[in-house]
C-alpha cells in the first residue's frame, strides 16, 4: 500500500473505518437457517460470537448471567463499582441522573473507593452458580494486584483490557505486568488488549494470549482522539491483526490465536464488516448498553471516564431500545441496525453464500465511503 504525504516531513498510510468499506455478494446465497454463528475459544463453544465488553454500563453478575443464556460471553469489570460497594445499585442510579458538569468529578469520586478482594470473590461466584462461563477483567496495572483472587475464585477466561496493551510496558518507576510469565502460569485462556497495529498484537500473540482485543479510542464514550489524538480505524486494525494472526500461526506451528474487534461496532452492520476484516468475534459496549435491562439504564461509560488524572471518555446516553435478548436475536421494528444483531449477521452471511464465521472472513470486500445524507 502506498503512502500519501501529508507534508514534507510526513508520509502515512491510508487507513479505513467500517464507514468505508462494503461486502460484495457472491454467485451463492444461503437460508439464514443454515448458517452457523457459533465460536470456539480454547475448550469454550458460544453460540454466538459476542463479547460483552467489561464496563458497569453494560454487566452487571445479572447481565453476565443473561449473556451466558444468550449463548454469548459476559466479562465483568472487576475494578468498577460491583467490587468496590456491597450493594452499588443506589449509585448506578445516581450516575445515570448527573448532570454533565458533575458527572465526571463526582464519577471520579464514586471510583475511588478501594476495590475489595471479598467482592470480587462473591460476584464471580454469583455467575458461576448460573452454570454459564465465568469471565472476569482487570487492567494490566491491577492485574498483579488482584489476579490472585480472581485464580482462587474461578473464572473460566481472564481479559486483561486497557486503553492500549503493550509485551513491552516500559516504565522507571513501578515493576510492568510480564505478560508471558503471567500468561504460561495462569491456567485459563487470557484475552488481552487493546492491540491496533500488526507489531502490537504479533507481540501479544507470543506472550501466549489466547485472544487479542483490537481497537484504540473507537468506542462510543471514548475521547481518546481527542484528549490524546491516538485512533486506529477499525477495518484496517483489524485486517492487521489478522494478518499477525497468520504469520503467527506460520511461526508457531499452528497455534491459533483469536482476534476480537472492540470499539466502533455500534450496528449489526459494523460488526459483520468487523468479521469480514478478519475477526472471530466481537466485543460490544454501547451497542448492548442500549439494552432495557443493562445496568447504565440509558447511559454508557467506560474506566476512561473517571480516571483520576486525565479523563478519556465521558458518560454518554445511549438511551434504551429492547430487553438484551431482543438486542441480540430480535425481532427488531428498528431498521438501523441495532436491534436483531445476530439475525442480521446470519442474513449478511446467507446473503453473500458462507455457513460459518471462519469461511466468511473470505468475503470479498470494496472500499466504498459511506455518507449519511
Amino acid at each position: 500500500m502506498s503512502d500519501i504525504e501529508i507534508g514534507r516531513a510526513k508520509r502515512a498510510r491510508r487507513a479505513y473505518a467500517f464507514d468505508d468499506i462494503a461486502i460484495v455478494p457472491s454467485r451463492r446465497t444461503r437460508d439464514p437457517r443454515d448458517v452457523s454463528v457459533s465460536w470456539t475459544i480454547d475448550a469454550y463453544t458460544f453460540e454466538i460470537p459476542v463479547i460483552a465488553a467489561p464496563m458497569d454500563s453494560v454487566v452487571s453478575p445479572a447481565t453476565a448471567i443473561a449473556m451466558g443464556k444468550f449463548g454469548g460471553l459476559g466479562v465483568l469489570d472487576l475494578e468498577g463499582v460491583w467490587t468496590r460497594y456491597e450493594n452499588p445499585e443506589p449509585l448506578l442510579l445516581e450516575i445515570q441522573g448527573l448532570t454533565p458538569a458533575e458527572a465526571t468529578r463526582r464519577m471520579q469520586e464514586i471510583y475511588s473507593e478501594p476495590i475489595k478482594p471479598e467482592l470480587i470473590t462473591a460476584r464471580l461466584a454469583e455467575i458461576r452458580a448460573a452454570g454459564v462461563p465465568v469471565a472476569g477483567a482487570l487492567s494490566p496495572q491491577r492485574t498483579q494486584e488482584f489476579y490472585q483472587t480472581v485464580v482462587d475464585a474461578g473464572v473460566d477466561m481472564f481479559v486483561i483490557r486497557g486503553t492500549t496493551v503493550s509485551a513491552e510496558h516500559v516504565s522507571k518507576s513501578t515493576e510492568p505486568l510480564n505478560l508471558k510469565k503471567f500468561i504460561y502460569e495462569l491456567d485459563v485462556p487470557v484475552i488481552v488488549g487493546g492491540a491496533a497495529t500488526y507489531t502490537a498484537a504479533l507481540h501479544l500473540m507470543r506472550t501466549g494470549a489466547a485472544g487479542v482485543l483490537v481497537g484504540f479510542g473507537g468506542g462510543a464514550a471514548s475521547t481518546t482522539r481527542a484528549t490524546l489524538g491516538i485512533h486506529a480505524p477499525m477495518a484496517t486494525a483489524v485486517s492487521d491483526v489478522a494478518a499477525a494472526r497468520r504469520d503467527y500461526m506460520d511461526e508457531s506451528g499452528g497455534r491459533y490465536v483469536h482476534v476480537i474487534a472492540d470499539g466502533g461496532l455500534g450496528t449489526s452492520g459494523d460488526i459483520v464488516k468487523a468479521i469480514s476484516m478478519g475477526a472471530d468475534a466481537v466485543m460490544l459496549g454501547s451497542t448492548l448498553a442500549r439494552a432495557t435491562d443493562a445496568p447504565g439504564g440509558g447511559w454508557h461509560w467506560g474506566t476512561e471516564a473517571h480516571h483520576g488524572e486525565l479523563p478519556r471518555g465521558h458518560r454518554v446516553e445511549v438511551g434504551t431500545l429492547a430487553p438484551l435478548e431482543q438486542i441480540l436475536n430480535g425481532p427488531s421494528t428498528s431498521p438501523d441496525g441495532r436491534v436483531n444483531i445476530i439475525g442480521a449477521l446470519r442474513r449478511s452471511m446467507a446473503t453473500t453464500g458462507y455457513s460459518d464465521l471462519k469461511e466468511f472472513q473470505r468475503v470479498e470486500v470494496v472500499v466504498a465511503p459511506y455518507h449519511q445524507g
